[in-house]
């Protein structure tokens, strides 16, 4: 026999010898697609199973985690397969603690934290009652001083002071800026409010610049007084109202308004 039969004779033999041993001794499936072993459950949908909640694939079989107390098993196949209940919190990556929680304070909705009640604010890692000014209320925002001023005054350190809001002039309630404005008709001089002259054929524009006033459609402001547009031919009044130009096809020259070339 030459060497080359003899070659396939002994890959064939060796064949044949790996069959048998994958019939006699089947594989241990490791991606839950072989025998269901204890503590898994066989998938709702397609073909295999999954480990029971609590446990995780070790080789062919289905392994207890080591859930410490206050913690539930998550059902993730990635990580240390638990989660710690909601007021607790990972210590060392082996247990949960309790979260400590102040005096007039309570867990937040997260779980992950606290927050102190209305009324207090937090100093380091406890809740002290707020001072609550006069002229002051109380707000929810945890942050900051928990308090903020009446309408009609202003904080001051930690104190709300009234607003001085002069004659003919009204509150804002802003929370920036300017606290007090000036009614329509008055428009603010060195603190106070002064009322607007109005010349003739004007009106009043509250505007945040200029006299406080416009003039009518047709009239022009000149010298603090509205006097009436002189409209030459072939010309219009603007989008405003208050000044002129040339028709289309017409172009302005010495004031009048001629026909281009």
């Amino acid at each position: 026999m030459v060497p080359f039969e003899r070659l396939e004779i002994g890959i064939y033999r060796a064949a044949i010898a790996a069959a048998i041993i994958v019939c006699a001794f089947p594989a241990v499936a490791q991606d839950g697609t072989g025998p269901i072993p204890e503590n898994a459950e066989a998938r709702s949908y397609g073909g295999g199973w999954d480990c029971s909640l609590g446990y995780r694939v070790n080789g062919g079989d289905c392994v207890a985690i080591d859930v410490p107390e206050n913690a539930y098993a998550t059902g993730r196949s990635y990580g240390s397969g638990w989660a710690c209940k909601r007021g607790y919190q990972e210590v060392g990556g082996v247990s949960c603690e309790a979260i400590p929680i102040p005096e007039n304070a309570f867990l937040r909705s997260s779980g992950l934290d606290w927050q102190c009640d209305r009324g207090y604010r937090q100093s380091r890692e406890t809740c002290v009652p707020i001072d609550l000014p006069e002229n002051a209320y109380l707000t929810n925002d945890p942050s900051g001083s928990g308090w903020e001023c009446d309408r009609g005054f202003a904080k001051l350190t930690d104190a709300c002071v009234p607003i001085a809001v002069p004659e003919n002039g009204y509150l804002t309630n802003a929370d920036f800026g300017a606290e007090w404005a000036c009614e329509r008709g008055f428009f603010e001089v060195d603190g106070r409010c002064d009322p607007v002259a109005l010349p003739a054929n004007a009106f009043l524009d509250q505007e945040s610049f200029g006299p406080g006033w416009r003039c009518e459609r047709g009239f022009e402001a000149v010298a603090g007084a509205c006097v009436a547009i002189n409209l030459p031919a072939n010309a219009h009044l603007d989008r405003s109202g208050n000044r002129w130009r040339c028709d289309r096809s017409f172009q302005l020259s010495d004031g009048a308004c001629v026909l281009g070339r």
